[in-house]
């Protein structure tokens, strides 16, 4: 088979043990035996499952059921690989083990198709990303293409008083090309390039004033809007 899917619950067969439950999937493609079990071997090592093989999935903690449905959908060696939120619910260190392996099934020919609310993983994983808004894509491209295109490669945040904001803003930081948001008691200034970085060194205090990259998640925030989506 061609495709491989991970969806966004895991639906393992909490009545199997981890291989069976890969090995029952298995059998679905009409695999030889051997085959099977190179594959399921293969694929246990790859997300670090291997020493809990015969242990029942109820016994693994969520981090460890995300990784094994990740696993489940290589043992047909797909081409292409649709993941829906593949890293939901998974720790830092959990999730970038994900992506390292993501990168390697990637490097080795393998399409992927993902959905994600982590910018940071858009920006990991894709070379080419679609952002959507109520079903309508708003912009498309390249991951740092679009951070350089909306948000601009540096953010200034700032953490002060309006008039000391007002003043500052004022004098190093203004043209038809930058764009300010206040958000709650933080105010951000998109496109200010290396005036963003004088105002920054004028107050003197990072707390106050910090600038940092830009990122995706400033490119979805800025074309999606702060508020609340159902």
């Amino acid at each position: 088979a061609v495709l491989g899917v991970v969806p966004q619950d895991d639906n393992l067969d909490p009545d199997l043990l981890v291989r069976q439950n890969l090995e029952v999937y298995a059998r679905y493609f009409g695999l030889g035996r051997e085959t099977v079990r190179q594959r399921i071997d293969e694929a246990l090592e790859l997300f670090h499952l291997d020493d809990r093989a015969q242990s029942n999935v109820d016994e693994l903690s969520g981090g460890m059921q995300r990784r094994l449905t990740i696993a489940r959908a290589l043992v047909n060696a797909p081409k292409v690989l649709i993941l829906d939120e593949p890293t939901t619910g998974l720790d830092p260190q959990a999730r970038h083990l994900v992506w390292q392996q993501l990168r390697l099934l990637k490097s080795r020919g393998v399409t992927m198709l993902l959905t994600t609310h982590y910018m940071e993983e858009a920006t990991h994983l894709c070379d080419r990303l679609v952002i959507m808004n109520r079903g309508k894509i708003l912009i498309e491209g390249r991951p740092h293409d679009l951070i350089a295109k909306v948000a601009g490669p540096q953010v200034l945040e700032l953490r002060l008083p309006l008039s000391e904001r007002d003043e500052l803003i004022a004098e190093f930081v203004h043209g038809d090309d930058i764009t300010v948001e206040q958000v709650g008691d933080l105010t951000y200034v998109y496109g200010g390039g290396e005036a963003s970085s004088m105002a920054a060194e004028r107050v003197g205090d990072p707390h106050r004033a910090h600038l940092r990259p830009g990122n995706m998640e400033d490119v979805f925030l800025l074309l999606t809007g702060r508020g609340l989506l159902d």
